[in-house]
């Protein structure tokens, strides 16, 4: 306001202005709430004391290992304590939090560690074989910090792999100050974290967030969830994914206890739900088929209404009615990685609860509308970029604009120059606009398959089978799943005079890729073209819902 007389005298100073953080969140929890359950994992009970003084020697240990302001710290962990610790300790060191997707191959793990720059690597022993692989791959030569989890299950279906650093977590922390004076931001645009994204072509593209952005997103998932004051939370989603759509952050706004979970299996979930008290968790659509699905000796009985957070595809209403009855209310939200996760919201009316299934099932299937942390999201003509009329009808691309969205793409100006033309981000994703301002989703003009709440590249999965010498031409497509919400399906044409089955098209792209990648359906048959050669995937995708 320079120029006028609220723009004189009144300048910003450090008593009236300081920059937003979510680490802000843990400390005044550990000073409003120190012996309230942080954290509950197996058998441990951490109080948020002791979750904050942990944070701060693990700040304190990085620094005097020389990792400080802008540098990279790679953690490859499960919902586990030491996990809470890394989103909290990493920036408290001044440095960004690179959380690696423990379902990605060797390959592409060395990418991200190069190409993220990472100068320390957290690695939970059960991942220790990849990373491994990993590190022998990557050019960098990162400080290697095994944890080793005290209370991984003797039973546990995947054992601990061997140490592969000289240094262990716990070892690693004792050696630093619970009373470490951490450091704020110098400035709140300063990046927090480092997410890789799924790309519709070649490498995976680094996402980073900021500060502000990070502790915005905890007072909006509070306000979007509905968590009073000491919410129990469910760790079902992997808190690599978005960063747990932020809520490792979010949990202390509320001093809120974390239950951490490594597998995500029905009988711990419902156990974890009876015994603990869990009143909120988040997942994707096959979360939701595991607790529906899950024989009776494994369900337990539960007092409370708990509230589960689902993204992707919007749920069936046999599975909302079904998680109804079994004492769940399922909230829709959508986002995406540029987004920090879920940004826009299904805000549910009182009054649409009267409607019959059709029209309720047709009001759920919506996406929603924005986030109260974001400023704006609507859907647009892209060449134009004029709003689409609010007829349900009209198509365009989805695009986000606010203090939840992304600084960019690391190392790639290009595509944070085009993700961001025209001063709003580009979803990529096709929708419509209602008349009340909800939006709802058409299609995904990336071609981005989401399996279990995991992206998948069509053009990836294309790219292995092409390499198998049978085949001609090939083409990838999301088909319906009722476990997945989506998965793979692959439509295979072959040489002429070459022959090859379902199975040895699935066996040879699990040579080359991540498993849960690869294509679960293949069809042998012609592709559909345009006069230009073009494949028709729209006709592909019709397909694929009866194949």
């Amino acid at each position: 306001m320079e120029g006028t007389i609220f723009g004189e005298g009144l300048d910003r100073n450090a008593a009236n202005y300081q920059p937003l953080t979510p680490l802000k969140h843990l400390e005044r929890a550990a000073a409003v709430f120190p012996d309230h359950v942080a954290i509950i994992h197996g058998t441990l009970r951490r109080s948020y004391a002791d979750f904050y003084a942990r944070s701060r020697r693990l700040a304190s240990a990085l620094r005097k290992a020389g990792i400080g302001r802008g540098d990279t710290v790679a953690v490859m962990l499960s919902n586990t304590p030491a996990m809470l610790e890394a989103h909290h300790g990493v920036p408290m060191a001044g440095a960004v939090l690179l959380s690696i997707n423990t379902r990605l191959d060797a390959e592409v793990i060395a990418f991200q560690l190069d190409h993220g720059e990472a100068r320390a690597v957290i690695v939970d022993r059960e991942f220790s074989a990849v990373m491994a692989s990993a590190l022998k791959r990557a050019e960098r030569n990162p400080l290697v910090i095994n944890y080793d989890d005290p209370d991984y299950p003797d039973d546990a279906p995947f054992p601990k792999g061997e140490p592969i650093g000289s240094l262990e977590y716990e070892d690693f922390i004792a050696g630093g100050d619970p009373d470490f004076e951490w450091a704020m931001p110098d400035d709140e645009w300063d990046a927090i974290s480092l997410n890789y994204t799924s790309g519709t072509t070649g490498n995976p593209k680094g996402v980073v967030y900021h500060h502000r952005g990070a502790a915005l997103m905890g007072y909006a998932n509070v306000i979007a969830s509905g968590m009073g004051r000491h919410p129990v939370y469910l760790w079902t989603l992997p808190m690599f994914h978005c960063n747990g759509w932020c809520f490792p952050w979010t949990l202390s706004v509320q001093a809120g206890t974390h239950v951490c979970l490594r597998w995500v299996r029905a009988k711990a979930m419902y156990d974890a739900i009876a015994e603990h008290g869990v009143t909120h968790l988040c997942g994707a659509p096959v979360v939701m088929s595991m607790l529906l699905n899950a024989a009776e000796a494994e369900k337990r009985d539960f007092p409370q209404t708990v509230t589960f957070n689902t993204a992707a595809a919007p749920p069936p209403e046999t599975v909302l009615a079904g998680m109804a009855q079994a004492g769940f209310e399922v909230t829709h939200l959508y986002g995406l990685t540029e987004t920090y996760g879920p940004a826009v919201v299904n805000e549910w009316h009182g009054e649409w609860n009267a409607l019959e299934g059709p029209e309720r099932a047709a009001l759920k299937a919506r996406q929603g509308v924005r986030y109260a942390a974001l400023e704006d999201v609507t859907v647009m003509d892209p060449e134009t970029m004029e709003r689409v009329p609010a007829d349900g009808e009209t198509l365009g691309e989805v695009m986000f604009r606010g203090n939840i969205v992304m600084k960019g793409y690391l190392k790639n100006p290009s595509a944070t120059e085009q993700a961001f033309a025209g001063g709003w981000f580009h979803s990529g994703d096709l929708g419509v606009m209602h008349e009340d301002g909800y939006i709802q989703l058409k299609d995904r003009s990336k071609d981005i398959i989401i399996s279990g709440g995991e992206n998948i590249s069509s053009i990836e999965v294309e790219d292995a089978i092409y390499k198998h010498p049978a085949v001609a031409a090939a083409a990838v497509v999301a088909k319906p799943d009722e476990k997945w919400g989506e998965s793979p399906c692959a439509f295979v044409e072959l040489k002429p005079g070459k022959a090859a089955t379902a199975e040895e098209i699935i066996a040879h792209c699990r040579t080359l890729m991540a498993h849960f990648k690869c294509p679960r359906h293949v069809v042998f048959t012609e592709l559909p073209k345009t006069s230009t050669g073009k494949i028709q995937k729209f006709v592909l995708r019709e397909k694929a819902k009866e194949a």
